[in-house]
């Protein structure tokens, strides 16, 4: 799509969803204790070395949070936005973590999902305590002709993705823009209830939940096809050092 794509310009839309993301941090900023990564200190602000492209990634750890980004990038000439607001929770708990991805193609494109940390074709009570409630709203935008669901090439990607994730494209309207705010938000919300009643995992089996955490979080940044994109922008070199930050190998 981006190759496809004319010169668009979309500065207001990507101030629009980038406010839908720093509303989003504000509410972990106000649950969660967060520190800032020394190790992607220096990519707070890059750029490309030819070309207009340019971002901001910045990752944060606490007590409750393994590894959190949240992130931007925009070749402005082009119209091409995307941005990242990821919590991956630690081991204390086996709540799913939380995904939101926003892009401009110069069509709107978003991903809404909560990863799941268990085998949902057999633990049964993960599945209905943490899917069944987003189900309806899955079932929602099957029906809302405005929002077209968007299907991965990418064997992978699709694999990682729950069954009740939201992965569409759109055209930009003030409208698709408010429906993602609010169900964002409804996301977060419902999320958050989770973690706070979530019950601590017993400390034998947090190793090995932690050592599968960390095999899908790599996978999934190394795997994104879109990281093509990134290095048409950017280079292999600060590409490979992007998708490294994702991941977390500092």
């Amino acid at each position: 799509m981006l190759e496809q794509q004319l010169s668009v310009e979309n500065t207001a839309r990507f101030e629009q969803l980038w406010s839908i993301t720093k509303e989003l941090r504000q509410k972990l900023d106000a649950r969660f204790e967060l520190r800032l990564n020394e190790s992607t200190k220096d990519l707070q602000n890059y750029s490309a070395q030819v070309g207009a492209a340019h971002g901001s990634l910045n990752t944060f750890s606490g007590a409750e949070i393994d590894w959190l980004v949240h992130s931007w990038m925009r070749e402005p000439i082009s119209g091409f936005c995307n941005m990242h607001l990821t919590v991956w929770l630690g081991s204390q708990i086996r709540v799913p973590h939380l995904a939101f991805a926003f892009a401009t193609v110069p069509n709107l494109f978003f991903y809404m999902d909560y990863v799941s940390r268990s085998d949902l074709l057999t633990d049964l009570d993960y599945l209905d305590r943490y899917y069944e409630p987003a189900n309806e709203r899955y079932l929602t935008f099957l029906k809302d002709d405005r929002f077209q669901q968007y299907h991965s090439k990418t064997l992978y990607i699709r694999q990682v993705q729950s069954q009740t994730s939201l992965c569409y494209t759109s055209q930009i309207t003030d409208e698709t823009i408010a429906t993602l705010r609010s169900t964002a938000h409804e996301m977060i919300d419902r999320w958050l209830g989770w973690v706070d009643e979530a019950e601590p995992v017993p400390e034998s089996e947090r190793a090995a939940l932690a050592q599968r955490d960390l095999i899908v979080r790599r996978a999934i940044a190394e795997r994104d096809p879109d990281n093509k994109i990134a290095v048409k922008l950017f280079g292999e070199y600060m590409t490979d050092k992007l998708v490294r930050s994702l991941w977390g190998d500092n």
